[in-house]
């Protein structure tokens, strides 16, 4: 087996190599206009019955990150949070270099495609988002929390029939990855069935 990156072992083993690493330890660049036109392109090639592309990225850079801090600063006082806490929001928000607000489009009518696949296709997508950015050289994660289900921040990104699922913070590893503790063994979430 090589680990040579053009070789179907070395992708694997690039794939098995990434972790998320949050907006406090990302720093510039983030990924520009191609890198980005990228990660689209491989979530559309996520499984998608129907082809129905039930998501879509806002990209969040610049200036724009600005707007987004004084959203996260807001939301986080109609949550009750004290000045101090809602600073902190607004600093996160500034944080990396580029921020994707992750929206879902779940048709719950259709007649053909369940909403759980539909659902299944959001995480797809995101999943392979966060690989082509690994792939492409840059670090994220994948942020949710109460800011996702903030109402402010519902209409600031979201249509209608649109979910607000979170944020995915992008841009270059200012430290190494930590050692990585593993979720479980594959043998754990894999067996032959019946079992």
């Amino acid at each position: 087996m090589t680990d040579d990156p053009r070789s179907a072992h070395g992708a694997l083993s690039q794939l098995l190599a990434r972790q998320s690493l949050g907006g406090k330890h990302l720093a510039e660049p983030g990924p520009g206009d191609d890198d980005l036109a990228q990660m689209a392109a491989a979530a559309l090639r996520a499984p998608d019955h129907a082809e129905l592309v039930p998501f879509r990225f806002a990209i969040v850079r610049g200036a724009a990150r600005e707007r987004l801090a004084a959203l996260f600063e807001q939301a986080a006082r109609d949550a009750g949070k004290g000045d101090d806490d809602a600073a902190l929001d607004a600093e996160r928000a500034r944080r990396a270099p580029v921020t994707v607000a992750v929206i879902a489009r779940i048709d719950l009518g259709h007649p053909l495609v369940p909403a759980h696949e539909q659902w299944m296709a959001v995480g797809g997508a995101l999943a392979n988002w966060l690989n082509a950015a690994h792939l492409l050289g840059y670090a994220g994660k994948m942020l949710s929390g109460h800011k996702a289900r903030s109402p402010r921040l519902q209409q600031a990104f979201c249509g209608p029939g649109e979910t607000l699922v979170g944020w995915v913070a992008l841009g270059t590893a200012a430290r190494a990855p930590g050692a990585r503790r593993e979720k479980a063994v594959p043998s754990a979430v894999c067996s032959d069935w019946p079992a």
